[in-house]
């Protein structure tokens, strides 16, 4: 059997890993940390479940795939539980909008806040289902690997306007600035302004509606953990706790991966899930590719980081949902801080995560589990002492919450801790301590971002955020299904 070797055991990482196991190649997975999961991991304080996130699961079809490869059923390792609404959208003008697939609910919700626009959504939708059968679809596990496959792509980009930004070209079919922003904001969930993100990423309120939006029992770690059943009942190897300190070349090939434990392993081809930069400059520091990779790498432009307060409260709250976004009195403005001038704003956005209200077992009896989180400037823009910066910033993230929604929060306060830019560079060796890889613009989409195989060393692979489609579980996903493909075809 040929062998392959992963490194890293986030969501993509894991799917590629299954794929590669199903289709006969002896895998082996290596996570640094004793838990799979990658960015979606977990914490217990208390009593309490914290999920470190992601949150938002789309597409389940694309994950039961990684069970029906052998026979197997995702529901016996995980059950998924549906979210409704899928969002609460809330301004600081007391406007509030329910955003779900229910087309006769959401309908209502927009002749309540903006009737003027009903028309013009409905030229939305149609304008989302052609991106999203262009783009995800047709391309969503396309590997691009040389500049032609991206002018094969062109004219249905250009058909789509893909050129312009996902908030202008809601801006053009609706008029209403709520639901302008209830339209726009989904790109901030995979790390792109709306202002300057691809259009084609409208395609995002197809994929929910279409396939919904999911939360699994127990966290969405839970998921994570399933994946890693999945892989090693199918006979994948899984080393956890072990970190890789170098991937070895032979000429234009790798050939061995080194762990800091001094393991080390020979396979006929490695794929890397961990950030792309790391990857390049960390893991292949020996190697002329990787010295140059790092220094492209370093000229583009890489996401904006986040900064999430987990809190634990008595108390139960039926009526606030478990997606939430509380827009703050600025959008476009707020953005520009956060994506291109690197201050800290005095105001913000906050999505606020509440899951215990799906799943009680979340939180211990009559408490509830939440998660406030604001998109920040990433260590690059904005190198300041999170050590100093984070308890502040805590505090005033937790006084907005209570006062947009829970007037005796602090009364109630069970247990709370943050996590900052600094733990993503720490924990994941996140480049400026990044959230979501390369930041989603047009120029850094398909051929643009990282290839799925390397260009120069030709049995090294990328899967995750930094290639093609890009971040959240569905585009993680969709990178494992295009690297795999290849892998499959090279080692045949």
């Amino acid at each position: 059997m040929k062998k392959a070797c992963i490194i890293g055991a986030g969501f993509g990482g894991l799917a590629l890993a299954i794929r590669l196991q199903a289709a006969g190649i002896e895998t082996t997975l290596v996570e640094a940390r004793e838990q799979v999961g990658g960015r979606a991991g977990v914490w217990q304080r208390e009593g309490f479940t914290f999920d470190a996130g992601p949150t938002v699961i789309t597409d389940p079809n694309s994950l039961r795939d990684l069970w029906t490869l052998t026979g197997h059923d995702i529901a016996d390792d995980i059950e998924l539980m549906p979210v409704m609404p899928f969002y609460r959208l809330n301004w600081t003008d007391g406007v509030t909008f329910d955003y779900s697939n229910d087309d006769v609910a959401l309908r209502r919700e927009i002749t309540r806040v903006a009737p003027q626009d009903i028309g013009g959504y409905e030229e939305f939708l149609r304008y989302a289902e052609g991106v999203y059968q262009e783009g995800y679809v047709r391309l969503g596990d396309e590997a691009f690997l040389d500049f032609s496959s991206m002018v094969k792509a062109a004219p249905a980009l250009a058909r789509y306007q893909a050129w312009r930004s996902v908030y202008s070209m809601v801006s053009h079919f609706v008029k209403d600035e709520h639901l302008r922003q209830a339209l726009s904001f989904h790109t901030l969930l995979v790390g792109g302004n709306p202002m300057t993100t691809s259009a084609i990423y409208a395609l995002i309120h197809k994929l929910e509606k279409d396939g919904g939006v999911w939360w699994a029992r127990g966290g969405t770690n839970k998921l994570a953990q399933a994946m890693a059943r999945q892989f090693e009942r199918i006979g994948g190897i899984l080393r956890l706790g072990d970190k890789v300190a170098a991937i070895h070349t032979i000429g234009d090939h790798v050939s061995e991966v080194e762990c800091q434990s001094g393991w080390r392993g020979r396979f006929d081809a490695v794929a890397s899930n961990g950030d792309i930069m790391h990857s390049y400059r960390d893991l292949l520091a020996g190697t002329a590719r990787g010295q140059d990779m790092a220094k492209k790498l370093a000229r583009k432009r890489f996401t904006p980081s986040v900064f999430v307060v987990h809190f634990g409260l008595e108390g139960t709250w039926p009526g606030i949902p478990h997606h939430s976004v509380l827009f703050g009195p600025r959008y476009k403005g707020l953005l520009e801080d956060i994506f291109e001038h690197g201050v800290l704003p005095r105001d913000f956005s906050i999505y606020l995560h509440h899951p215990s209200v799906t799943d009680p077992a979340m939180a211990p009896p009559g408490k509830s589990t939440f998660y406030a989180l604001v998109p920040v400037a990433n260590l690059g823009k904005l190198p300041v002492d999170w050590k100093d910066v984070g308890p502040l910033l805590e505090r005033r993230v937790l006084a907005e919450v209570s006062r947009r929604l829970i007037p005796d929060l602090e009364d109630r306060l069970v247990t709370s801790f943050h996590y900052a830019p600094s733990d993503f560079e720490t924990d994941f060796s996140a480049w400026k301590g990044n959230a979501f890889s390369l930041e989603p613009l047009l120029t850094q989409s398909a051929w643009f971002r990282g290839h799925n195989r390397d260009d120069k060393l030709k049995n090294f692979y990328l899967v995750g955020a930094g290639t093609h489609p890009g971040a959240g579980i569905p585009g993680v996903v969709a990178s494992a299904r295009a690297t795999a493909r290849l892998m499959v075809e090279d080692l045949k």
